[in-house]
């Protein structure tokens, strides 16, 4: 596995950050984020599947079907998700495009947005406006800023972007390839509204890598189904999920052979998947990582199906929150997955890294495992659960996290 670094979007050559205050919907802390790339960027983006679309996702669809080859900045702004805006909010995502690109020098179709936040609730774009502005003049040459100012500026939009989250979520990898050594950076935001196919999150990844395109939107595919695509804290998928990758070529290394291809792919999957671990860690309200794991199954869909299921589970996850060791909870939830099994054939076990894993159930039957055992386990703030379906010999993983009573109250009062 590549070895990730505590890096950022910063951390590839040719990609400069900085963050301001707005004050979108936050009076005292920075809630705009501005990146930008010395050079013209190849791009790709993943979005929410959600059929209410938040006006960013719309304008950035439209912008990577008329311009994938020369991105150059990326505007995110926190506090507001300009979703179910309407005709002015469309308009409003537009003029933020255009706003950065008058103030970095580039084209409007060379600008990308995000945004996240509450939904419903114009962009305020006279605030928008000026912190942009303010954000634009902030940014230096790339020459003239040392490598613990570009940590700094990686570190602050990282930041920027965050609602609900108790923390930023950062990473770098460096990638050893026949033409040299290239960088990713990647940061992501989300706490809640976590599910596959994504939720109300945001990721920016930047490399400073040559890549075309349409393989640049391959390895991010594979990307975001082994990462993004397999995690979930509330099962609900929001309005404006955005998983965003920059390549800008900066290094000079240019990956077009499929040994360099693979080894890129292995790296960005590798960061993706630790920055969606990142996220559940950080789930609204959770006090407990859960790995999912279920094996035996006909299928990899058949078995990402039924861990997803129990990773959804209210009951499933509220028993996981008061460290009940309730594992006929799981087998209820996996059994109305819609995957045909034989509930007979079905073994479970429990763990924590590093120990020899509890078998709670042999041939859908209870073992003679210690209840004061299994609940040590479900008391911990990380352990996994392994269920096999004996059917045959597929098998995927979901990370998920419990529902506490922090969640509801974060989740009561948000908007208002």
């Amino acid at each position: 596995m590549p070895h990730l670094s505590n890096g950022t979007v910063t951390s590839p050559i040719g990609f400069r950050a900085t963050a301001v205050a707005a004050q979108i919907k936050y009076p005292d802390r920075p809630d705009l984020a501005l990146i930008v790339s010395e050079m013209d960027c190849s791009a790709t983006a993943v979005f929410t599947k959600n059929q209410v679309v938040a006006a960013p996702v719309v304008v950035d669809r439209a912008t990577l079907k008329a311009n994938n080859s020369h991105i150059r900045a990326v505007l995110i702004n926190s506090g507001n998700a300009n979703a179910s805006t309407g005709q002015p909010g469309l308009d409003n995502a537009r003029q933020s495009q255009a706003l950065v690109a008058t103030a970095v020098g580039c084209a409007a179709d060379e600008v990308l947005v995000m945004s996240t936040g509450v939904i419903g609730v114009q962009l305020p774009m006279e605030r928008m406006q000026a912190g942009i502005a303010a954000a634009a003049k902030k940014i230096e040459p790339e020459t003239a800023v040392n490598a613990e100012a570009r940590d700094a500026a990686g570190l602050a939009v990282a930041k920027a972007i965050m609602t609900t989250d108790t923390r930023p979520k950062h990473l770098a990898v460096q990638v050893a390839l026949p033409g040299g050594v290239v960088t990713i950076g990647g940061m992501a935001k989300g706490a809640g509204m976590i599910h596959p196919n994504m939720a109300t999150m945001l990721s920016l990844i930047t490399s400073d890598a040559a890549i075309a395109p349409d393989m640049l939107a391959g390895m991010l595919k594979t990307a975001v189904n082994h990462s993004f695509n397999r995690i979930s804290i509330d099962g609900d998928t929001s309005t404006n999920d955005t998983v965003l990758l920059l390549a800008n070529g900066a290094s000079g290394v240019t990956i077009n052979d499929h040994d360099s291809a693979v080894l890129f792919g292995e790296a960005l999957t590798a960061l993706c998947a630790e920055l969606a671990r990142m996220i559940v860690k950080d789930g609204e309200g959770a006090t407990k990582f859960v790995e999912i794991v279920v094996s035996g199954a006909a299928t990899a869909v058949d078995a990402h199906t039924v861990a997803n299921t129990i990773a959804t589970s209210p009951l499933v996850k509220t028993a996981f929150a008061g460290g009940d060791a309730n594992w006929g909870r799981i087998l209820a939830a996996a059994g109305r997955a819609g995957v045909p099994f034989d509930q007979y054939q079905t073994e479970l076990w429990v763990g924590v890294q590093q120990t020899d894993e509890l078998q709670l159930v042999s041939q859908g039957t209870p073992t003679n495992y210690q209840e004061q055992q299994a609940a040590a386990i479900f008391n911990q703030p990380e352990f996994k659960i392994r269920l096999d379906l004996g059917l045959g010999s597929a098998r995927d993983t979901v990370w998920t996290c419990d529902l506490s009573h922090d969640y509801v109250d974060i989740n009561a009062d948000y908007r208002t």
